[in-house]
């Protein structure tokens, strides 16, 4: 697959670099994480018989890879940009063979102890691979924009991400009603969607091969923090708070509460993504126009509502009609994390070059992974014990928090208009 360069590309990229290599793997491992997380959920409820508690535990490891990728990334600290990204990409493709290959196991091994840790630690194995794509990723983006077009090249990358995961969603959701028409075993429709993603990130593995690098060795301090940076660090964990809550739970609540089979999530997947394939291009210009402050705190005010409707549409609404206003506010939450690229360009804003933006990323997704994973573990347990009320209080009250943290931010640059 070869995405060519239009008009509206060469406005963003810059002139000397072919970006048609890394826009193609990011859009064939699109697609595998489209895959990969259209059934992730259901898998994990349906077959491994995974609980709301449990499921806070396993994204307690799934996510330590998060916390600990400053280390990953210090180990790697010589290497190019190009490289890592090739790293990541193939520790991505181990986790899915494995989790392939686990689908050649009886359906009764799944519910024991031994098989549920088999299946956590190759999510884990993939998200290795996942985090650290996520800082070299965007600082890639960032390195090949033109001036002044930082939001933008953040856009379209983010749209050709949410372009492949329309595609693997939609994939997922017609498979899933095609199996059940066919009457395939319920294991053997995971398996098939698992061995599709792995022959994609093949592919995107071969792709990387085209990713423009200019063939030097980039330096990173091995562990980089810089006072400067503190507030970056401290939005950093009013992100990663908020978006543990809805990436764990927020699907765990439309499977166990409202009965959301496959099809149903992997749909709402896709919509998402579409949203977010034609909103981050939008968000993107927004932030070159207005800047990223102003972005940041729109951002989360709106947050608080939809965390407030998540956790109270039960109450407020009869179930039928509160199924409805929870698809919506997963959709809209979709659409509002988008705008947390806002980040990255203040980032950038008030670093010196290019190999402080990557490792300062870095530093920051290990940042947001303390308390991540803390929310992981303490959230599967208000759940339990509380129910899902107060837990999505609590996400709307750290979302009102990162507002009026947002706000004191005093922006370097002026803001571009035009």
């Amino acid at each position: 697959m070869v995405v060519r360069r239009i008009p509206s590309i060469n406005n963003i990229y810059r002139t000397e670099v072919k970006i048609g290599g890394f826009l193609s793997a990011l859009v064939l491992s699109g697609i595998a994480m489209g895959l990969y997380r259209g059934i992730q959920d259901n898998f994990l409820a349906e077959i491994v018989r995974i609980d709301a508690f449990e499921r806070g535990v396993t994204e307690f490891f799934r996510e330590l890879p998060g916390l600990f990728l400053v280390l990953f990334l210090a180990w790697m600290h010589r290497l190019s940009e190009k490289r890592i990204f090739k790293i990541g990409i193939g520790l991505m493709l181990a986790g899915i063979v494995g989790l392939n290959l686990a689908g050649l196991l009886p359906l009764d091994f799944f519910p024991g102890a031994a098989g549920k840790a088999g299946v956590i630690a190759l999510m884990v194995l993939y998200s290795c691979g996942e985090h650290i794509l996520m800082p070299v990723r965007a600082s890639h983006s960032l390195h090949l924009a033109r001036e002044n077009k930082s939001g933008a090249s953040l856009g379209v990358t983010g749209a050709l991400g949410h372009g492949g995961n329309i595609v693997g969603f939609l994939a997922v959701t017609f498979a899933f009603l095609v199996f059940s028409r066919l009457g395939l075993a319920k294991l053997d429709q995971f398996r098939i969607v698992y061995g599709a993603a792995m022959f994609l990130m093949i592919g995107a593995l071969f792709t990387c091969m085209a990713i423009y690098d200019s063939g030097q060795k980039v330096e990173r301090p091995r562990f980089y923090f810089a006072k400067k940076f503190h507030k970056f660090y401290m939005l950093e964990v009013f992100y990663g708070a908020r978006k543990q809550v809805f990436i764990t739970f927020a699907p765990y609540v439309l499977i166990l509460q409202y009965g959301a089979d496959t099809s149903v999530i992997s749909l709402l997947l896709a919509v998402s993504a579409v949203c977010g394939f034609v909103a981050s291009p939008l968000i993107g210009k927004l932030i070159d126009r207005v800047g990223y402050k102003a972005v940041m705190i729109g951002d989360t005010l709106i947050l608080v509502v939809v965390c407030l409707l998540y956790g109270f549409s039960h109450r407020i609404f009869p179930m039928h009609i509160a199924f409805y206003v929870v698809c919506i506010n997963y959709i809209l939450d979709s659409i509002i994390s988008i705008a947390s690229m806002a980040i990255n360009v203040y980032v950038q804003d008030i670093s010196e070059n290019q190999e402080e933006v990557t490792a300062t990323l870095s530093t920051g997704i290990s940042v947001n992974h303390v308390i991540s994973i803390i929310i992981a573990l303490l959230g599967g347990l208000i759940w339990k014990l509380t129910g899902i009320e107060l837990l999505f209080c609590l996400s709307a009250f750290l979302g009102l928090l990162n507002s009026l943290y947002a706000a004191s931010i005093k922006t370097v640059k002026k803001v571009i208009s035009g």
